[in-house]
């Protein structure tokens, strides 16, 4: 197959350089270099190490804390690759922040998933990946082709492989009951739903009430996102109440804002599973923690979108 574009190469800004490492050795790629430095009134330069004119440029940063300079980051990075002529950017983001600024929800707020689209695509990405957004729907923010994957069939492999019995799927919201039962249907069990409340702009939800039979069961309950796990705690206790036995906890992007970890030493959670689309500092790790890589899934479509290979394919059989 000819190729369109030059050579691969993949670069990384700071946010989650490990998970960028991990997806060059399984390409049997070197991670190409570039100089990043922070001055002292907080400006960014970013400098090449290598010419990149033609070639098929991969950046992988996740918006993860600190959120804000690393999405500054990211833009000087997309810069720095157009400026010097790449044939294709793309840009990895495996985790996207301000997921949950979607819609206007209230009188005078922004759609801040919305104007940090239109940034990427002015900062000079072709193409964009990215992993479990936290709404279906900002995929249409882009004005670029991309690609959403779902890191959940390595989750759900993880969980096959432990083979719980008597499990019930219990979606932490409403919102996320689509792929809840996608899940559940995968693991060969029953649904059963959270039902909570946000009020106003409180990054916490209450948790109400449980829709389905958790008693006696063993529960893993599924989301997107972990923040400050106030809402995820709460469902524990309650599911506990409701006379459910062993509790696993499941997400993709572990963000982990405090108070989350006090508050997830504190629960009775039997393992707390997510990716590493957002890498967890040693001091936040605690003894039940369970970090899967999605490393093997971005190296497999980064292959693909570089040889103009079906990605569908792949993930259908995912």
């Amino acid at each position: 197959m000819s190729k369109v574009f030059g050579e691969l190469e993949i670069f990384s800004g700071r946010s989650n350089r490990p998970l960028a490492e991990a997806i060059c050795q399984r390409l049997e790629l070197p991670l190409s270099e570039a100089e990043v430095v922070d001055f002292p009134n907080e400006n960014i330069f970013i400098q090449l190490k290598r010419s990149v004119r033609g070639q098929d440029v991969f950046l992988i940063q996740s918006l993860c804390s600190p959120v804000n300079r690393n999405a500054m980051e990211m833009f000087i990075f997309l810069d720095a690759l157009k400026r010097a002529s790449a044939g294709r950017i793309t840009v990895v983001i495996p985790f996207y922040a301000y997921g949950r600024s979607d819609k206007k929800d209230h009188p005078r707020v922004p759609i801040t998933a919305r104007l940090l689209a239109d940034l990427v695509v002015t900062a000079g990405a072709d193409r964009y990946m990215t992993i479990d957004l936290h709404a279906g729907q900002i995929q249409g923010f882009f004005s670029i082709p991309g690609d959403e994957f779902s890191a959940f069939p390595v989750l759900a492999e993880y969980l096959l492989a432990k083979n719980i019995p008597d499990a019930v799927v219990v979606s932490a919201d409403l919102g996320f009951a689509k792929k809840a039962r996608n899940f559940a249907q995968r693991l060969d069990a029953p649904l059963a739903f959270v039902e909570k409340r946000r009020v106003g702009n409180d990054p916490t939800a209450q948790a109400l009430t449980i829709i389905g039979d958790v008693q006696d069961k063993n529960v893993i309950i599924v989301d997107d996102e972990v923040d400050t796990a106030g809402t995820l705690t709460e469902a524990v206790h309650l599911l506990k109440k409701n006379g459910a036995h062993d509790v696993y906890t499941m997400c993709t992007h572990a963000t982990l804002s405090p108070p989350a970890v006090e508050r997830l030493r504190a629960a009775p959670i039997a393992e707390f599973i997510c990716t590493d689309t957002v890498p967890i500092p040693p001091e936040k790790h605690l003894p039940n923690f369970q970090v899967l890589s999605v490393a093997s899934l971005l190296a497999e479509t980064i292959g693909r979108t570089h040889e103009g290979r079906s990605i569908g394919d792949f993930l259908k059989d995912a």
